[in-house]
């Protein structure tokens, strides 16, 4: 499920309290606070029969703030071979720097797992600098040479430190 709502104490207390009361499991999330707001993706397990009556207590969660939207896991075919590795870059910001990685990565048929990114200033100038951490799964048919190669071109042309972990 996705969670949303204007950042306050007692959110994730919520839809704890509503997952409990309806006998399910937390299993994994991903939360964060950005731009006044609290936005989270979670997994949680529920026995069958309580699923309808979960999702039903989730929407009455508008009433509170937070928007909710569940969606019933289907299991999906695994990445046979794939391997997993971190792409990290770093320099000035500018517009569409993560539309070019991303374009590249799926150019690739590579998935982007987890991004995180941020906007800083530089210690010294006090410029933007923008940092980025893509978690990737890429294919075993995918050259990884090449890949490496068209990321390290991007980030040439952007001006940009980029560290391409190595392929597991």
């Amino acid at each position: 499920m996705t969670v949303i709502g204007r950042d306050r104490p007692g959110l994730v207390e919520s839809v704890a309290q509503v997952v409990a009361a309806h006998g399910g499991n937390w299993l994994e999330s991903r939360m964060s606070r950005l731009g006044g707001h609290f936005a989270g993706i979670l997994r949680v397990s529920v026995p069958v029969g309580k699923q309808p009556s979960l999702e039903t207590a989730l929407r009455g969660l508008e009433s509170v703030g937070l928007s909710v939207v569940a969606h019933r896991d289907e299991p999906q075919a695994g990445g046979q071979g794939a391997r997993r590795t971190c792409l990290e870059i770093v320099g000035q910001d500018r517009p569409g720097i993560i539309r070019e990685i991303s374009h590249a990565l799926a150019e690739f048929g590579v998935n982007v797992e987890e991004l995180e990114s941020e906007c800083c200033s530089a210690a010294m100038s006090g410029e933007a600098i923008f940092k980025a951490q893509f978690h990737v799964s890429i294919p075993a048919g995918c050259s990884v040479t090449g890949l490496r190669a068209r990321i390290e071109r991007i980030a040439a042309d952007l001006i940009m430190d980029v560290n391409f972990g190595d392929a597991q």
